[in-house]
């Protein structure tokens, strides 16, 4: 179905109450896949009057993704958005899926909007608890202009898709047991709606905004900390002092990952002086000299 932009806002004009595009006008990358979350985004972009742009990200790693690309295409110029097809090579190894996401959003870049939903938020909070993550990873996927549509539930992207005529293209990956966010979003939730009686979606999404602004709270008290002095970071409440190295850590770590409990502490027992120097992963080391820590290595 070919439309404008206005006919597009009066036919979701419900949903687009619910959305955090920019201003009409704004030019705007979409990371479109083909799936009905990333559809919807397209859409609902353009129906929000902003210039789109949908880049579809082809890895290579499965037999005809180049009709997935024809997919986009079709449906971007249905909607009069511009397109592009952008090809990526991840090669083979270990955290495929990793390194395949890591890719994409290096060719999208860094202001691209993305289609997660609060479904894909609830699902990455529950995988976070599993791995152990602090209170950023609680928080989940956090909402604004890079993720515009996370308020929306996949229900609602799937009927923008039928409203509109689209047909998603189904990633059969996403039928692999052996991936944990599958397992999660197939086995772990359903058992919990049952559990609980309820939609358990919106109790994690809540959940997330809670732990979301204790964890913005302790940060913006921990840039307040000196983090390099050693006796006013013993000295400091440990929740903020935890927060401080965590930041000081990530800057210049492969990845910007935040590094594990265990090596937060270890830091924090070098500042207190029960140790003169510990190792803190990538080649990296944090020693204690005249009272300042410092951070040496690669």
């Amino acid at each position: 179905m070919t439309t404008g932009a206005g006919l597009l806002a009066d036919r979701h004009a419900a949903l687009l109450a619910r959305c955090r595009f920019p201003a009409p006008g704004t030019a705007l990358v979409c990371g479109v896949s083909g799936g009905a979350d990333s559809l919807a985004l397209l859409v609902l972009a353009v129906a929000a009057g902003c210039e789109v742009t949908a880049v579809h990200v082809d890895h290579g790693l499965r037999a005809g993704s180049d009709r997935e690309a024809e997919l986009v295409a079709r449906a971007a110029a249905a909607v009069g958005a511009g397109f592009r097809s952008e090809r990526v090579d991840v090669g083979t190894g270990p955290n495929l899926e990793a390194r395949a996401r890591a890719a994409r959003l290096a060719v999208l870049g860094p202001e691209a909007a993305l289609g997660h939903t609060a479904d894909d938020r609830a699902e990455t909070i529950l995988l976070n608890m599993l791995r152990g993550a602090g209170l950023d990873g609680l928080a989940g996927i956090r909402p604004g202009l890079r993720h515009p549509i996370l308020d929306l539930r996949r229900s609602d992207t799937e009927a923008v898709c039928a409203i509109e005529g689209f047909a998603p293209f189904e990633d059969p990956s996403n039928l692999d047991p052996g991936i944990l966010r599958n397992r999660v979003r197939r086995e772990l939730l359903p058992l919990l709606r049952d559990l609980a009686d309820r939609d358990t979606v919106p109790l994690l999404v809540r959940q997330g905004d809670l732990l979301a602004d204790v964890s913005d709270h302790l940060r913006s008290e921990a840039r307040l900390l000196e983090v390099t002095d050693a006796r006013a970071l013993a000295a400091a409440p440990v929740v903020v002092a935890r927060v401080a190295v965590r930041e000081w850590l990530r800057q210049g770590a492969p990845e910007q990952h935040p590094p594990d409990a265990a090596t937060i502490e270890r830091v924090l027992a070098v500042a207190r002086n029960d140790a003169l120097a510990t190792d803190v992963g990538s080649g990296r080391r944090v020693e204690r000299t005249a009272g300042r820590l410092r951070l040496v290595g690669p």
